[in-house]
């Protein structure tokens, strides 16, 4: 090997002198102007001691390389507490003991929960969930129900729960509040002071009302903007066209504006969130602070047996009219609620603290 070594790199007159003394060859280069003085170097190997009585002297003689001259030996070290340490771990504890970010979890469309899919227990969570969400939640009934009688219903029933009420019926409204805010926002639909009235319908709770005493509201002011806006959009749906060219070839372009005029306007109102109203108060008795319904169950009219519910059962000696009912800001979809229930666009606005 070493005449092929050396005339592969062609040594020069100058190249320092080797003394191996191991028979693994060995070579070394050094420049003159470097060292001064040919170098001796001296290659030992050392053989590691053996651990006499350890099972590591029989993997040893197996281990020897094909000279015979160094031996490898490979020390294992295995746990004392006898625990498999290499074991595969899921997607779902990685993410809670490391705190990855939440791309493993999968977002339902449905009902919004994250779970990750595949792992059993996350797919069971979430199938409860979200029967929860769109039909409701399981209701087995109480003893002592205060159950609201409503000429109109055919089936189900209406429960109102009070502040005073059981820890078993209160335990049962913080379930369903935490429902509600899951589609209206946190930590503003119930305080002590409010009345809640739940719609069982096939032993769950499809739907839920909250109300609260109040003593004024305001009266919202109805504008005659969307006719104008209708008209104006209807004349004017299209603009002048305009010809483009290029080179030989002409490109006519035209700009067609779509008439938003009322489900426009109505998304325009909801994310600003104003609302006209007149100055003066008027007062009124009952302010109804939320009402969700289950998704499934959104085209049984339960939010107005609710409503009717409140309406019969709120003051204690008298029915109320729809329109003396005066209700929290609400979205467009609780605006149409609203008009539809009181067969117009002039109800009472109050504001929730």
């Amino acid at each position: 090997m070493q005449s092929k070594i050396s005339s592969f790199f062609k040594p020069s007159p100058a190249t320092a002198k080797i003394k191996v003394a191991s028979p693994i060859s060995a070579i070394i280069f050094a420049n003159e102007a470097e060292i001064c003085e040919d170098p001796e170097i001296t290659v030992t190997y050392k053989r590691r001691a053996r651990n006499p009585g350890s099972e590591s002297d029989a993997d040893s003689a197996g281990a020897t390389n094909r000279l015979g001259e160094v031996d490898m030996v490979a020390k294992l070290e295995v746990p004392k507490s006898g625990k498999v340490l290499h074991k595969k771990r899921k997607y779902a504890q990685f993410y809670l003991e490391l705190g990855q970010s939440d791309f493993l979890l999968h977002a339902c469309t449905i009902c919004g929960f994250k779970y990750a899919k595949g792992d059993e227990g996350d797919e069971k969570v979430h199938k409860t969930f979200h029967k929860n969400y769109t039909h409701g939640i399981q209701f087995k009934g109480w003893r002592n129900e205060r159950v609201i009688y409503v000429p109109s219903l055919d089936t189900g029933r209406v429960i109102i729960v009070l502040s005073d009420d059981p820890p078993a019926q209160r335990s049962k409204v913080q379930d369903v509040v935490k429902m509600m805010e899951m589609d209206l926002g946190d930590g503003w639909i119930f305080h002590q002071h409010c009345k809640v009235y739940l719609f069982v319908s096939s032993g769950r709770v499809t739907g839920c009302l909250v109300a609260e005493p109040i003593e004024k509201a305001y009266r919202i002011v109805s504008s005659s903007t969307g006719k104008k806006s209708q008209d104006q959009n209807g004349k004017g749906g299209r603009e002048n066209s305009v010809v483009l060219q290029f080179g030989e070839v002409s490109f006519q372009r035209e700009i067609v504006r779509k008439n938003n005029s009322a489900k426009g306007k109505e998304m325009c109102d909801s994310v600003t969130g104003e609302i006209l109203c007149e100055k003066e108060a008027v007062p009124a008795s009952c302010g109804v602070r939320a009402i969700w319904v289950t998704p499934s169950n959104r085209r049984k009219h339960i939010a107005s047996y609710l409503l009717d519910a409140v309406r019969g059962s709120f003051c204690s000696g008298r029915n109320l009219n729809r329109t003396d009912l005066a209700f929290s800001q609400p979205t467009s979809a609780g605006r149409a609620l609203i008009s539809n229930y009181i067969g117009g666009n002039a109800f009472l606005l109050y504001t929730t603290w």
